[in-house]
């Protein structure tokens, strides 16, 4: 498509987006379970009217704008304090949890070749870990040993130490991971880490804005963060479940002196010198300073609540599915993800179903499977998507789906 020879106007404009938007995701209804997490009307009006403040500033150099500078400094210094690492945690704002793991695969490696002299670079990770340390990985020259999950979808602790040596610059483990929504053995993993002088990274980018609030609301939660002794970094999205728009995330190291590792400093051309914390030169300030209007907006108190009830949608779903007999939930899910399955029928004609029904479910494999990322804003339709759910089970009976795809991409 070519540019028009004359501009539009901001009607036509308008216009012409919203018929794009047409075949969108619902996710103002509630029918989304990922992608896109609403905390409501009052967020959505404060992220709003904060957007339009940022929409151009530049966060490459924060010495041409201080607020971004700050911005960044007070969100991650409250991330620090969540994580339980404060006053000595530090950190950079990202535009989301994959540039956060990038970064953190860059610092691992960066560390262990200054510290330790590594030249070839190796990293531990579950299978269930995201996709984002592959590429990262692969951006940044580590080779990748992948272990099996357990019979519960945690990382093999055997499977893990047996491939950890004295090149190994990173073991990652999840809190929660994204397939199953279950915590890794966390304080484990960052022992072995230990043994040979490699970072332990937690990637909390799903529980992040879950975990702190589940624990501060009663709840029993795995040790995952700056408590555990030898957890180096951890990454936590601000726009999942911190319900800031997209996107925004943080890379939290446990001090300063890690942090360093992120950085990327160059002073050799003629601009004088670059220096830059993560994958992007130019920065947006709109997602950093709506990510902390939006947290400020929420507070501990908004959040505990949110958290409350994301936490009790997600088990009212996963007793609903495990109510039909067709149906089960994989594994023991620890927060407020979890994996829809069946032995019995299609779970991707299922999700069709549930498509048409305008319900939107990401589907994932092996085992072939329904994920569902759940969130405040999913809580007033809970009931309708059970009974639909229920009706989907019923209309695709032996019925199975040609596509077979599980793509969670932008691919053409």
């Amino acid at each position: 498509m070519a540019l028009p020879e004359q501009g539009m106007s901001e009607a036509d404009i308008l216009t012409a987006l919203n018929v794009k938007r047409g075949r969108d995701a619902r996710w103002q209804d509630g029918r989304t379970f990922g992608m896109v997490f609403d905390g409501g009307e009052s967020v959505r009006a404060v992220s709003e009217s904060v957007a339009s403040m940022f929409l151009h500033e530049n966060a490459l150099n924060t010495a041409a704008f201080p607020s971004l500078g700050e911005i960044q400094s007070e969100v991650v210094a409250a991330c620090a304090d969540l994580f339980h690492g404060a006053p000595e945690g530090a950190g950079f704002m990202t535009s989301g949890g994959t540039e956060s793991v990038l970064m953190a695969v860059k610092a691992a490696r960066d560390r262990a070749r200054s510290e330790r002299g590594v030249t070839a670079p190796e990293m531990v990770v579950a299978e269930s870990a995201h996709a984002a340390f592959h590429k990262g990985a692969h951006y940044f020259g580590v080779k990748v040993h992948k272990t099996p999950v357990r019979a519960d979808f945690r990382a093999d602790l055997d499977a893990t130490a047996a491939l950890v040596n004295t090149n190994t610059v990173l073991v990652v483990g999840s809190a929660p991971q994204y397939p199953q929504g279950v915590i890794d053995p966390i304080p484990e993993l960052a022992a072995i880490a230990s043994r040979v002088g490699a970072s332990m990274h937690v990637d909390a980018c799903m529980g992040g804005f879950v975990l702190p609030f589940m624990e501060m609301n009663g709840e029993t939660v795995a040790d995952w963060d700056f408590r555990v002794p030898g957890v180096t970094t951890i990454s936590a999205d601000i726009h999942k479940l911190g319900y800031a728009p997209k996107g925004a995330s943080v890379l939290l190291h446990r001090n300063k002196e890690l942090r360093r590792y992120q950085t990327f400093v160059f002073d050799d051309w003629l601009g004088g010198l670059y220096a830059s914390p993560a994958m992007q030169g130019s920065r947006p300030g709109l997602p950093m300073a709506t990510a902390w209007a939006v947290m400020h907006h929420l507070g501990i108190s908004g959040y505990r609540q949110l958290t409350r009830v994301a936490i009790e949608t997600t088990r009212h779903l996963v007793s609903g599915v495990r109510a039909v007999p067709q149906l089960s939930v994989l594994g023991e899910p620890d927060a407020h993800v979890f994996a829809l399955s069946s032995t019995e029928l299609d779970v991707f004609a299922l999700g069709d179903a549930l498509h048409r029904r305008h319900w939107h479910l990401d589907r994932q494999k092996p085992p072939d499977s329904l994920h569902a990322t759940v969130s405040a804003g999913n809580a007033p339709v809970v009931d309708e998507f059970l009974r639909d759910l229920a009706a989907s089970v019923t209309e695709v009976s032996d019925a199975v789906a040609d596509d077979r795809g599980t793509e969670y991409a932008t691919l053409e």
